[in-house]
């Protein structure tokens, strides 16, 4: 695939997946294989089955999520993207009742393709600033 090709993939992931929250798109453009670094604690997240679950935690919690791809640069096989995302929190599926305020903050993609799909992702999203704008960041007592 060329560049331009490859920007245009990694724009239509985000708006197929993200902004029309079509599952079926995850089959079609993340490897069976592929890994997807930085989403949900310390472990990739491996397979496009396995994508799945984080996928319908976020879309619940932000079902109008919208990701805008401000920037994309490609080279070879690697496409790095710059988002912002915004949306307003109505799910309970981040381990808390939604709590209707609306968020936006920016993150970083760089992806690896292979044979058309994703077959690896290092995202670098700045979730703090999510929780913190759904004032869902505490401190336990002996943090304190």
């Amino acid at each position: 695939m060329k560049s331009e090709d490859n920007k245009a993939f990694v724009r239509r992931w985000f708006e197929e997946v993200w902004n029309k929250g079509r599952e079926e798109a995850i089959d079609e453009m993340f490897a069976a294989d592929g890994l997807a670094h930085g989403l949900e604690g310390d472990e990739p997240i491996r397979g496009a089955a396995a994508f799945k679950p984080f996928f319908h935690k976020f879309r619940q919690a932000f079902p109008e999520i919208k990701v805008t791809v401000e920037d994309a640069v490609a080279e070879g096989d690697k496409v790095a993207a710059r988002c912002s995302v915004r949306g307003l929190h109505r799910g309970d599926s981040l381990g808390f009742a939604a709590t209707q305020q609306p968020v936006a903050f920016e993150g970083i993609t760089i992806v690896r393709l292979r044979d058309g799909k994703i077959a690896e992702a290092w995202n670098h999203f700045d979730f703090m600033k999510m929780f913190q704008q759904l004032d869902a960041l505490t401190l336990r007592e002996d943090d304190k």
